[in-house]
């Protein structure tokens, strides 16, 4: 397993979103997103496996290592993260941000190379945003950032990689390609751990679901057998169908959509 968790417990000290008794398995070069409503403890849980949070019970592993026992850097080499937005107030431009996923490999002196900055202006094109190299990050639009902090991300070179509910701030068309890259991404042997808020993205992308409620885990498994129209139903509170819809090509997919109600008559 590329990312083992077992009988994670964790609570905020203000009685926050918690966890209890979460254990989540994800195999090499698969796609596992986080389906839930909001404070069911998705992003805690990412938090906690990348060492952000100390969960207060249970193991964390990645490659099969003990996360406890890693330092920083040692850590970097093997998750890097899309969180859902970045708290980066210096002047640094958007090469400079981007290539800060180099870190984890720079040399003795610590400063990127020639190399790293090319491959940084290359991730950088291959998500459509190379243009913006120069221009400062913090003036960059929220769909941008995005792309430029996924940049970041790749440059790691980590094995596994958590994304915190990355389609957020995108316009369709960039939502539509970063999914694509995800999965490319996992095509090529990465591990992907997603939290969305979109059942759709997780019936085309993702290999497996979790289903996720006031911090336990409701449900674990294909996504095909795990997104029903009752599932969702309970879990979000509200009436969704799950159905198959044909293409013109002649291919079916399964897609999420609600169950229209009668209007409520005017006060």
């Amino acid at each position: 397993m590329a990312v083992t968790v077992d009988g994670l417990e964790f609570e905020y000290r203000n009685g926050g979103h918690r966890l209890a008794g979460v254990s989540l398995h994800v195999a090499e070069a698969e796609v596992c997103a986080l389906l839930g409503p909001n404070g069911a403890g998705k992003t805690t849980l990412l938090r906690c496996v990348l060492g952000l949070l100390a969960p207060r019970r249970g193991s964390i592993t990645i490659a099969g290592q003990d996360i406890t026992t890693l330092s920083t850097r040692e850590l970097a080499r093997l998750v890097a993260y899309v969180p859902q937005s970045t708290g980066i107030t210096f002047p640094f431009s958007t090469l400079d941000v981007a290539v800060m996923g180099r870190t984890p490999h720079f040399g003795m002196i610590g400063t990127p190379s020639r190399t790293d900055l090319n491959a940084a202006e290359s991730m950088l094109d291959l998500l459509g945003v190379g243009r913006l190299a120069e221009r400062p990050f913090a003036s960059l639009s929220g769909g941008e950032r995005q792309l430029v902090l996924l940049a970041r991300a790749l440059l790691q070179q980590a094995p596994v990689l958590v994304l915190d509910e990355p389609t957020a701030a995108l316009d369709y068309g960039n939502e539509i390609h970063l999914l694509g890259v995800i999965a490319e991404l996992a095509s090529a042997g990465r591990t992907v751990l997603m939290s969305t808020h979109q059942p759709d993205h997780a019936l085309a992308h993702a290999t497996r679901t979790v289903l996720m409620r006031d911090g336990r885990i409701t449900a674990d498994g294909p996504s095909h057998e795990v997104i029903t129209g009752e599932r969702l139903t309970e879990l979000y509170g509200t009436p969704l169908h799950v159905t198959d819809v044909s293409l013109p090509e002649g291919q079916r997919i399964r897609t999420c959509v609600p169950v229209p109600t009668a209007p409520r008559s005017a006060p």
